[in-house]
């Protein structure tokens, strides 16, 4: 299973109470029949934001804990910030059009999911290979790990009010879901969990 972390979070658990995911729990609950080897996870390490200065430790937690789940393996990107100009919703007289701005963009994440794929593919590790996103940049490596490496691809989409996008919905994929929000809140971690440097706690405002 290959789990894009971001479309993930911002699909399924952004403003829920349910950030404190056992991944690995959802997954073997949204395909009992199937025998999961590995449960890839893709993300990047967020920074402090003025808003928000707490954001990295409660992230860091949550991978500490992700990790303890023996299927899991994390994968990183990296952010990028860079100033962009950008043209103002409403200027009012005298204002410039346009204004200057911060954009951060999640850069890796999904390059390193195609690559995997093709990679786990290539060297036969599973009949069947599941993606966890609703990212349409994907759309080409799940076709060629269908059409020239013979695996099964079946595509779960993390955003349960959204419909698949139209690069994602062309392609004949071996089965296509959604993740139940009910689920979410049944495959949540133990409060406190345990790796080999000491107990992991819930973050408390999680």
């Amino acid at each position: 299973m290959y789990i894009d972390g971001f479309n993930f979070f911002h699909g399924a658990v952004k403003g829920t109470q349910h950030k404190w995911l056992d991944i690995m729990a959802l997954c073997q609950r949204l395909l009992p029949r199937d025998e999961i080897v590995k449960i890839r996870y893709f993300t990047s390490r967020t920074s402090a934001r003025p808003d928000d200065p707490r954001q990295p430790v409660r992230q860091e937690t949550y991978l500490r804990a992700l990790a303890t789940l023996p299927l899991v393996e994390i994968h990183f990107g990296h952010f990028v910030t860079r100033p962009v100009r950008l043209p103002r919703a409403n200027p009012q007289p005298g204002e410039s059009r346009t204004v200057e701005v911060l954009r951060t963009e999640e850069k890796g994440s999904d390059v390193n999911l195609a690559t995997y794929l093709l990679l786990d593919a290539f060297k036969g590790h599973c009949d069947t290979a599941v993606v966890v996103s609703n990212d349409s940049d994907l759309a080409q490596a799940i076709d060629v790990a269908q059409s020239e490496l013979g695996i099964k691809v079946g595509i779960i989409n993390p955003h349960p009010r959204k419909r698949r996008s139209y690069e994602l919905q062309g392609l004949n994929c071996q089965f296509y879901k959604q993740v139940p929000r009910d689920l979410l809140a049944q495959t949540q971690l133990p409060d406190v969990v345990y790796d080999s440097t000491g107990p992991i706690r819930k973050p408390d405002c999680w």
